[in-house]
């Protein structure tokens, strides 16, 4: 890959949508960087991806202290591809990073303590050769320490000015949430977001969390859209019955026979055919469609697979009919 060079159609198609009650506005797709970045994967792969999301109109760059092969490796790479190519349109991005997973050995390496996520902070601003991150994440819900002191943390990365905004990942419940607004309301510093794995066979933001989020202004990002894999055409071609593909995808849908995993993904893919989509097209185009979702974060292999699933903005739109429908095929 040459010098890079950012198109200058790339704000042309892609739609923006404001993150909870913030000024902030995040794209209908965000790129992650949790698998093949790092240091396992070819570079120049994961450079021409970033480019290429950059190019797509996808500002958001989701990252954590741990994504990699080593643990911390995609924010040593992403680095690397800011210096090289993407400097200059820092304000032109969103770059987020997450800590609460097991990251260094020792009682401070992992967890909600105070300690180590502004321990964690620093490591992460150091290695991405950036000066703040848009969004720092509680990565996940640490029922040891505090939430006053978890949060407290977070509100004091903001006010040091290495955070623009903060948010909250896996763990974070409807119930927990009521107490994070309460919180954050004495610290003065918002919740902006909670994120969370969301997709058709994964509907677990709907048991009130979502809804809540909405009513108390606070933004609401999904991952894994298209459920590890599983809402792609991966196990429609071949014979996929007793591969590994099948027993991960039984696995996500809690066991279930995969013939008739299989059965419900032909009767999507009929749903999406009609549309002009792909499979995984019409998946991030579900997850989007209340608007409650601002964003679907994607995962990808190579610059093709980001392209193609990223065009599912060219028609975001499900009709109540094709909502109705697909309810239909995904009630067991």
């Amino acid at each position: 890959m040459d010098t890079y060079t950012a198109d200058k159609t790339r704000y042309d198609e892609m739609p923006y949508r404001f993150l909870g009650r913030t000024g902030l506005k995040v794209p209908a797709v965000s790129l992650g960087l949790w698998h093949n970045f790092g240091g396992t994967a070819a570079f120049e792969t994961a450079r021409a991806m970033v480019c290429k999301a950059f190019d797509l109109g996808i500002t958001y760059f989701d990252l954590a202290n741990n994504y990699g092969v080593p643990a911390g490796s995609a924010e040593e790479s992403f680095g690397r591809i800011m210096q090289k190519d993407l400097a200059r349109h820092r304000n032109e991005m969103i770059i987020t990073t997450k800590a609460g997973h097991r990251m260094w050995e020792g009682p401070y390496g992992i967890g909600g303590s105070r300690k180590y996520l502004i321990s964690s902070l620093d490591q992460s601003l150091a290695k991405m050769h950036i000066d703040y991150v848009d969004i720092f994440f509680s990565h996940v819900f640490d029922d040891t320490t505090p939430l006053e002191e978890t949060l407290g943390a977070l509100d004091t990365l903001v006010k040091q000015g290495k955070a623009l905004y903060i948010g909250v990942s896996t763990g974070y419940n409807h119930e927990r949430m009521q107490r994070v607004v309460k919180i954050l309301e004495g610290l003065g510093t918002p919740c902006a977001v909670n994120m969370g794995g969301y997709n058709m066979f994964s509907r677990g933001l709907e048991n009130g969390l979502q809804d809540f989020l909405h009513d108390n202004g606070i933004g609401c990002l999904a991952f894994s859209p298209l459920a590890q894999g599983l809402l792609t055409d991966k196990l429609l071609s071949g014979d996929a019955v007793g591969s590994r593909a099948a027993e991960v995808a039984s696995a996500v849908c809690g066991g279930e026979d995969i013939r008739i995993v299989i059965d419900r993904l032909q009767k999507l893919t009929a749903i999406a055919q009609r549309r002009g989509q792909s499979l995984s097209q019409l998946a991030i185009c579900w997850v989007l469609r209340s608007g409650k979702v601002q964003s679907a974060i994607i995962g990808a292999r190579n610059v093709d697979q980001l392209a193609e699933n990223a065009a599912a903005i060219k028609n975001l739109a499900l009709s109540a009919e094709e909502i109705t429908e697909i309810d239909a095929i995904l009630a067991k």
